[in-house]
């Protein structure tokens, strides 16, 4: 397959490794697991790969630390639990990595830092200027200070815009499961593991279960939307079993293992990365099927075409593009507020003076948002 071809190739790989992966079946770490996983990216760097661990378990280390057995339900205690945690998991990273010859360094994220382009940029030169020092970036959402309005909500989505973040050549998303089956698993002995996604359509989404793990915050789903974000920024998406022994290895050999997300073949720009991964989605526009043809073509997205919109959002926000069936297009940056934009859905630019006051159309763009804002999404 080309996708797998492609494996073979990559030069910049994402690693992201889940909560379930780093543990044992009790909750508490397994330092096995864990060396296992560093001595395969170090050996990895060290055949001239360029590597980034994106990591879960800051919240099982810092319950193990504590003698904890369940996550707490209060804010200030899972952020003080996500505290200790943190220090305990990148000193056994730390320690491990050393041992193999290889630099890491902590990098603490928050959605906050993508919200600002001008953060957003810094990011990612700092990421890229570790990368070519040699060091090995281990990354985590920052927890400790974290509050939902700014959390990216779990590590992969968190990995895919790393992997956008610094234009990588594949994400390898390890989890306790072998990829995505036709069916659950756990519950249909005829579930077929399903070695390549070309497209992920709304039959694969439905495919999707919950939560994973009563430590873990992501299911499958999750992984999903990381595969959207991949494959829109040019990236291969491997979901794998991260139990399996050199998985990563194999992976980037080209074997059949997991599920692959090919990526689209054109990369997106960074400020287009900015505009589709970085900023927060405000809402969702929903086109008619000319409008959809006309995007895939270039257009910028007109009134005309706009069967209705959710959300209330303002100039400048970031939005989704759906098609009639509900398929996300492509994401922007609108040029108006969703209360004008419900008064012009579907009316062409010469209704809009009828259809607005003075001071609605002042300095009123014709482009709900300019091809140059947009950004596809299949």
């Amino acid at each position: 397959m080309i996708a797998r071809e492609r494996l073979k190739e990559a030069k910049r790989i994402v690693v992201k490794v889940g909560t379930s992966s780093l543990t044992h079946s009790t909750g508490r770490l397994s330092y096995e697991n864990i060396e296992r996983l560093v001595r395969q990216i170090a050996d990895l760097q060290n055949a001239g790969k360029e590597m980034i661990l994106v990591t879960s378990g800051a919240m099982a280390a810092g319950l193990g630390r504590m003698n904890m057995t369940e996550k707490p339900a209060e804010l200030p205690r899972k952020q003080a639990l996500a505290a200790v945690g943190q220090g305990v998991l990148m000193h056994i990273y730390e320690r491990f990595f050393a041992e193999y010859g290889q630099t890491a360094a902590q990098v603490l994220l928050t959605r906050e830092n993508s919200l600002r382009h001008s953060q957003y940029t810094h990011s990612r030169n700092a990421l890229l200027a570790l990368i070519q020092m040699g060091v090995i970036p281990v990354i985590n959402e920052n927890d400790a200070v974290a509050v939902d309005e700014f959390k990216i909500g779990d590590n992969d989505t968190l990995s895919a815009v790393v992997a956008a973040l610094v234009d990588a050549d594949a994400l390898i998303i390890l989890s306790d499961i072998e990829g995505v089956y036709t069916a659950n698993p756990n519950t249909n002995p005829k579930a077929k593991l399903m070695s390549e996604i070309k497209e992920i359509t709304p039959e694969i989404e439905a495919l999707a279960g919950g939560a994973g793990t009563k430590l873990g915050t992501g299911g499958m789903m999750t992984k999903i939307e990381a595969a959207k974000i991949a494959g829109g920024a040019g990236i291969t998406l491997v979901i794998a079993p991260g139990a399996r022994q050199q998985v990563l290895r194999q992976v980037l050999e080209g074997e059949e293992i997991g599920t692959v997300f090919p990526a689209k073949e054109e990369h997106l720009r960074v400020r287009k990365g900015w505009l589709a991964f970085g900023k927060r989605l405000s809402g969702d526009i929903t086109v008619d099927k000319g409008c959809e043809a006309a995007l895939s073509r270039g257009s910028s997205l007109l009134a005309a075409g706009v069967t209705s919109c959710e959300g209330d959002f303002e100039a400048g926000s970031s939005v989704r593009v759906l098609s009639v069936d509900g398929r996300e297009i492509a994401r922007g940056q609108v040029s108006y507020g969703s209360e004008i934009l419900r008064k012009l859905a579907g009316h062409r630019s010469e209704d809009f003076k009828a259809l607005l006051t003075d001071t609605d159309i002042k300095d009123l763009p014709e482009e709900v948002i300019h091809r140059d804002n947009l950004v596809l999404m299949v």
